[in-house]
């Protein structure tokens, strides 16, 4: 009888042992999983991606005014060479107003943010920087737009310049010329221009719906023509010309 105890106790040391054993591989499993699992879900989440874009105002005397910043993807175009300038294209070229520019942007798909860099124009040698992110894709691209503001309808900007390609801490810089929205007459009068150039106070010397162009699509500005090459109309002289370029555009991923 003695005996048959003992062996039933050794039976159930070991039988005890293999059932701790099982339990402790059973809970490193589990916590295994778990790390995997985790693993996974870091894997699987959206990388923001953080971009400083710094705008500078080349000119020697236009002022630019707030620019209108819009990240991303493949199948959104500000604007199109040829192409009918947008209702809120046409609003910024004419008068600065980013609004509607901002609000035809966010509802495209593929925009993934949008911003406003500065509050006011800002005249020759200055900058505005605003910083913005986005869900990462090496698909990522960046269009801005700025009025020169001492033209009736000339902006400046990029269009789809690709920003994915940028790691951490890389940077790169472009150059952007000018262009004309084609929604207005270059006339250079008076009370038809939203710059400090223009001393009027006519409620419509901004936007106006009504002072259409002759030609009505997007193309590279042909540059102001002035009252010093004998434009009689224009209001504009010599300093307010532009040598090709614009603006200095700098983004950096930070």
């Amino acid at each position: 009888m003695r005996e048959l105890k003992n062996r039933f106790k050794a039976q159930y040391k070991n039988t005890s042992k293999d059932r701790l054993k099982i339990g402790v591989v059973s809970i490193l499993a589990l916590s295994l999983a778990a790390c995997f699992h985790n693993e996974d879900d870091d894997e699987n989440m959206p990388v923001v991606a953080m971009y400083k874009v710094t705008v500078s105002n080349l000119t020697n005397g236009q002022p630019m005014t707030p620019v209108a910043i819009v990240v991303h993807k493949s199948g959104y175009d500000a604007w199109t060479l040829g192409g009918m300038a947008s209702i809120g294209l046409e609003k910024l070229a004419e008068g600065g107003d980013t609004a509607d520019f901002i609000t035809e942007a966010s509802a495209n798909m593929n925009v993934s943010t949008t911003d406003v860099a500065g509050a006011t124009p800002f005249g020759p040698g200055s900058s505005v920087m605003v910083e913005v992110k986005a869900n990462y894709s090496n698909d990522l691209k960046l269009s801005l737009a700025s009025m020169l503001a001492n033209t009736n309808d000339a902006f400046t900007g990029l269009l789809s310049a690709d920003i994915g390609s940028l790691a951490i801490g890389e940077s790169m810089t472009m150059m952007s010329h000018v262009f004309d929205a084609g929604t207005e007459s270059n006339t250079e009068a008076s009370g038809t221009l939203a710059g400090p150039a223009d001393e009027s106070t006519a409620a419509s010397k901004a936007y106006s719906a009504t002072r259409d162009d002759l030609h009505d699509f997007v193309s590279v500005h042909a540059g102001v023509v002035t009252m010093d090459d004998g434009l009689t109309t224009s209001i504009l002289d010599e300093s307010h010309r532009w040598n090709g370029v614009a603006a200095k555009i700098m983004v950096e991923r930070l």
